[in-house]
């Protein structure tokens, strides 16, 4: 099974997809001006994935910003690994955020609580290196 890999890239979100090491990661911000186009190779990437999963699938989400249509297809990426559980196989879904961002935190809360799968919300840390730089925080306070 080929990987799926996305460079992050200002709003287009990180994306690691990789069956053989078993690391299935989204990062960073989503907003895609086109988020169905952007993330259709993601879901056809899950169904082919779904057809053969591993034993135990990890799954992380370590976002700092997204769009509600994201939001929603987000939702959607998770009603997948949902299927995958419903299956049979073991999935954990987790979401990080930072520990003092209670919008994320909460959005992960609800996440979980509209899914019936592992779910797992994980506080972490920002380290100088992670935090937005001045340019980065006046676009995301115009958005």
């Amino acid at each position: 099974m080929n990987i799926l890999t996305y460079e992050e890239q200002g709003y287009l979100p990180g994306i690691i997809l990789d069956k053989e090491s078993g690391k299935f990661e989204i990062f960073g911000k989503t907003c895609p001006e086109d988020a169905i186009e952007f993330y259709n190779p993601v879901f056809e990437w899950l169904d082919e994935y779904s057809q053969n999963p591993l034993e135990k699938t990890v799954f992380d989400f370590k976002l700092t910003y997204f769009n509600t249509v994201s939001s929603k297809i987000l939702m959607m990426i998770m009603m997948r690994l949902e299927e995958i559980y419903e299956d049979g196989n073991e999935v954990l879904i987790r979401w990080f955020y930072p520990e003092d961002d209670e919008d994320l935190e909460e959005t992960g809360e609800d996440f979980e609580s509209m899914l019936e799968v592992n779910f797992e919300l994980v506080p972490y840390e920002e380290d100088e290196e992670e935090e937005l730089d001045d340019s980065d925080d006046l676009i995301d306070s115009l958005l």
